[in-house]
């Protein structure tokens, strides 16, 4: 399960949401970088069929997105990736919309601070970032073990608190 000061900040975060908009972004094939598309897969199995959560793999190109997060107009969305933060791999982070620019984020062209002012300016929506810590990102390399261990402690803290 997510530390506790972790779960009571994404508590806060989502209090009083409606629709819930979750994208997964990463590299699949280059190994710890698949972290959000792993997430996205496994919440989309998860909440297929609830009505006031959306999932998307968005892989590589999350921009291609934005039509559909326009579309769906969440209270909130949430983005889930591997992030560089320089600490122990498998460290979990959220990251607030206002500081994911100091972060180095996964291997996808454009910059997640521009997908987001983007966002800013077509919904109204509370953004943030849940970031894993990789430990390597290089092309057919596996999911590293403590990786493995952070999504799934990720992927339990939100089916706990997005289960309707």
């Amino acid at each position: 399960m997510l530390n506790l000061q972790l779960k009571e900040s994404l508590e806060n975060f989502l209090k009083d949401h409606g629709k819930v908009f979750i994208l997964g972004i990463g590299n699949d094939m280059r190994g710890d970088d698949a972290v959000g598309p792993i997430l996205a897969n496994r919440l989309f199995s998860e909440f297929q069929t609830q009505t006031d959560v959306v999932v998307v793999n968005g892989g590589s190109v999350p921009e291609n997105y934005t039509g559909t997060i326009r579309r769906e107009n969440p209270s909130h969305i949430i983005f889930l990736d591997a992030v560089e933060m320089r600490k122990e791999t498998g460290h979990v982070k959220l990251v607030k919309k206002e500081e994911i620019s100091n972060y180095s984020i996964s291997t996808h062209a454009m910059p997640i601070s521009f997908l987001i002012k983007y966002l800013e300016s077509a919904v109204d929506s509370k953004i943030i970032l849940i970031g894993i810590q990789p430990k390597n990102m290089e092309v057919g390399q596996d999911i590293s073990k403590k990786v493995e261990k952070s999504i799934e402690e990720v992927f339990n803290g939100l089916k706990i608190l997005l289960k309707s």
